[in-house]
């Protein structure tokens, strides 16, 4: 009986350590956008939330801050940083490709809502 106890909770813990393992491969960030409108909201959450290893993405439009949560094992932070530069916006101290801003709608370019 006492080596059937000591087998049910040593596998308990093992499972516990498992999912915390797990657990640990997600992290979490928060990188400041050059975003502009609700336009630039829909496109980089519709582009990250479909990004292979990337749990949930959400752009607070006042703050123009992202927060990211995502698999350390299948992406990194420089990946997500360049992503959103290629799509046309600053992310930290990545700047926005030219190019790729020039390819945005008017309201989503620099400036672009004090424009309208």
């Amino acid at each position: 009986m006492k080596k059937g106890l000591f087998l049910l909770f040593a596998l308990m813990f093992l499972q516990t350590v498992n999912a915390q393992e797990k657990k640990s491969k997600l992290e979490t960030v928060i990188i400041q956008t050059s975003a502009e409108c609700g336009d630039c909201k829909d496109r980089i959450e519709e582009m990250l939330n479909y990004t292979k290893g990337i749990k949930f993405s959400e752009l607070d439009l006042e703050t123009k801050k992202l927060t990211v949560k995502y698999s350390t094992k299948k992406i990194s932070l420089a990946e997500i940083k360049t992503k959103l530069s290629e799509l046309g916006y600053d992310a930290d101290e990545v700047k926005s490709n030219p190019e790729s801003v020039k390819k945005l709608p008017l309201c989503c370019q620099p400036g672009g809502m004090k424009n309208h």
